[in-house]
């Protein structure tokens, strides 16, 4: 005990000023320099669950005043409650967030995610009431567009989807709900979101994803996540094993072209008429493909053929990104450039996966742990009092110089960085209910057990 309060008195001390200490300056000889707090930039060490939650109720609340669910008439602002007699007007309330892009499909499984983590049901009502708005004004928009052919760009997305950032990551939100609420509720809109992801979108000759642009036969990181996810929740909420079959078989297509071994990370971009690919390692894309593998990995049977395949490339892309994480717990927007900037929402979805996997056993605590929680002090550090995400790229294309990564803008209402914010605090929320971190010798620690001493160094019990 003794030995103790030497230790913490030490430390005390040093937190101190200079000159309120003893006159005598620091040195090797009456100071244990070891002990002296260093100067983080980014709070280091071990949050708590309250603090964590505290922030992400910050974000709920910004993001559901920026996102309001009424039809008003464009030319008057009134709104509109009889849906029967629209007209070309007619127009979902603009607030600083479309809810039904797919940015906002990343949101709502935060949200949903966040609500189980956590218990609080207000998560839950977040996207259950937008779900649930979308399908009630989907009918009577659809009329007005047969009628008339003039319909609300945002609702013309809900009903004639184009891309995959149409369909694919709001499908699979709606999918997580119905399948943990039993019901088919929100089949019309599933049905119609399923049908453009399997059977409208372009696809290469062996079936893979891909654009048009910018250059014919282009494959891009970002679907991924636009089409798997959403065709893995199909087969947890029809039970049919032909749609998990898809999602495997589209990863084992997209890592056969984008995955670069040697740094464990993805390509952005591939296009089939190159002999030479383009090879930015793009950060929030390789967060759309880490996303994905966790998201097929949560439905993937244990006895799937593709199961050891998807689950050691998780495995290897985590290494590979953790060894690329800065002092400051960021990752950057070029991921192997430390002169990009720091990105938060690659920072936030990293951080989510990471946590996820150790919750789900794929990962291991004492080396990611430490990890994670830097990723989400970062992510913090970046979540305003109001509840704004800064420092966000804003939508990127693909390119094929440095530069076009290097200086895309960053937007505080770049939608990107509120669902991965919300879903990376809740899923450390949910690490830290099962695990032992502590710090040791400064430094965090992840233990097998709880470790109840209040030495600041000390052997593991």
């Amino acid at each position: 005990m003794k030995k103790q309060i030497l230790a913490l008195s030490a430390i005390a001390a040093l937190a101190l000023p200079l000159q309120a200490q003893n006159k005598e300056p620091i040195n090797d000889s009456n100071t244990p320099l070891h002990l002296i707090h260093p100067d983080y930039k980014v709070k280091y060490g071990i949050p708590n669950q309250a603090e964590i939650k505290a922030k992400i109720d910050q974000v709920l609340s910004f993001i559901t005043a920026g996102t309001p669910t009424r039809v008003i008439d464009k030319q008057t602002g009134a709104e509109i409650t009889d849906f029967k007699n629209l007209n070309t007007n007619a127009q979902l309330e603009r607030g600083s967030f479309r809810i039904a892009s797919y940015e906002w499909g990343v949101t709502y499984s935060a949200v949903l995610r966040a609500a189980e983590v956590t218990g609080d049901a207000n998560y839950k009502k977040y996207a259950t009431d937008r779900f649930a708005f979308l399908n009630k004004v989907s009918p009577y928009f659809k009329q007005l567009m047969e009628k008339s052919h003039v319909i609300d760009p945002q609702m013309k997305q809900v009903l004639t989807p184009h891309a995959l950032d149409d369909a694919g990551a709001v499908c699979a939100a709606m999918l997580k709900q119905q399948s943990a609420d039993g019901q088919k509720t929100l089949a019309p809109i599933i049905e119609n979101y399923m049908d453009f992801v399997l059977n409208k979108e372009y696809h290469l000759a062996d079936g893979t994803y891909a654009r048009n642009r910018p250059q014919p036969n282009s494959v891009w990181l970002d679907d991924m996540f636009m089409a798997i996810p959403s065709i893995a929740q199909m087969y947890h909420y029809t039970g049919d094993t032909k749609y998990i079959d898809e999602a495997a078989r589209q990863v084992e297509l997209f890592a056969g072209k984008m995955w670069v071994p040697e740094m464990n990370l993805f390509r952005h971009g591939w296009v089939e008429s190159m002999e030479t690919h383009p090879c930015f390692f793009w950060g929030r894309a390789n967060g759309w493909a880490f996303l994905t593998l966790s998201e097929v990995l949560d439905v993937l049977p244990e006895n799937h053929p593709k199961r050891a395949f998807v689950l050691n490339l998780f495995k290897k892309h985590a290494m590979g990104l953790a060894a690329l994480q800065d002092a400051d717990g960021f990752w950057h927007q070029l991921l192997n450039k430390s002169d990009a900037y720091e990105e938060t929402s690659a920072t936030s979805i990293y951080t989510y996966c990471m946590a996820h996997g150790i919750n789900k056993g794929w990962l291991d605590a004492k080396v990611y742990g430490p990890i994670v929680l830097r990723g989400w002090s970062a992510t913090a550090s970046k979540i305003t009092a109001k509840g704004e995400v800064t420092d966000v790229c804003v939508g990127t294309g693909m390119g094929f110089d440095p530069a076009y990564y290097y200086y895309r803008p960053v937007n505080t209402f770049a939608a990107h960085g509120y669902g991965p914010a919300i879903w990376a605090g809740a899923e450390v929320i949910e690490m830290l209910k099962h695990t032992h971190p502590k710090m040791n010798d400064s430094a965090v620690m992840f233990y097998t057990n709880e470790q109840k001493t209040q030495e600041p160094i000390f052997s593991a019990e």
